[in-house]
């Protein structure tokens, strides 16, 4: 029998394949893209909130960071990184805190100004945490999720010379102008302090 179509050498193959690569070699920025970004906390998932729901930044060259703010979401971890990802919703979070694990998910980079605190001052000089669960249901509120929050804390003081006290860490309620009652009457100040002071 004869052949009436050529089988392509290994050669040909090999360049073929070369040549379906070049695209991605052209166009690195593009592929950097789809590659997740690194999280500023280790163990940390990358989940990224939408671009619509915070202002990228330069901090802490362009505001220093002073506070860190412990929100209590008011739903659960799923539904807090739903409403970051909506563009609709306008609002972010730099870290979600699970509360059966402590599982810590990274919403917005430190470097760029998440919207949580309700003022745009505190906004540009804050790290913002949402936990999951409500105020007015303390069991939520778990040794796992106090230790890992705690640790999150304490890092980033450490990497921004934040005092490790309440001044500089504080309830979403204590931002000037806030309308809102997180962390709330249940959320254990003592204890999170004394995790955030021992933990590195």
């Amino acid at each position: 029998m004869n052949r009436t179509t050529d089988f392509p050498s290994r050669r040909g193959i090999l360049m073929g394949a070369t040549l379906t690569a070049v695209p991605l070699a052209l166009f690195p920025d593009r592929a950097a893209a789809a590659r997740p970004r690194a999280v500023d906390h280790p163990g940390s998932a990358w989940r990224p909130a939408s671009r619509s729901n915070y202002t990228p930044s330069n901090r802490p060259r362009a505001h220093p960071l002073d506070y860190v703010v412990i929100h209590v979401a008011q739903t659960t971890y799923a539904g807090t990184l739903s409403v970051f990802r909506d563009p609709r919703e306008k609002v972010s979070a730099h870290y979600v805190v699970r509360s059966s694990d402590g599982r810590v998910a990274q919403c917005v980079r430190e470097s760029d100004i998440a919207w949580h605190a309700g003022n745009w001052h505190y906004n540009t000089r804050s790290i913002g945490i949402e936990h999951e669960g409500w105020v007015d249901r303390p069991g939520y509120f778990t040794d796992v999720m106090y230790e890992r929050s705690a640790r999150l804390t304490a890092a980033i003081c450490a990497r921004y010379g934040i005092p490790r006290d309440r001044a500089h860490i504080i309830g979403h309620h204590e931002v000037p102008g806030s309308d809102h009652t997180d962390p709330g009457r249940h959320w254990d100040w003592k204890r999170y302090l004394r995790l955030v002071r021992t933990l590195s």
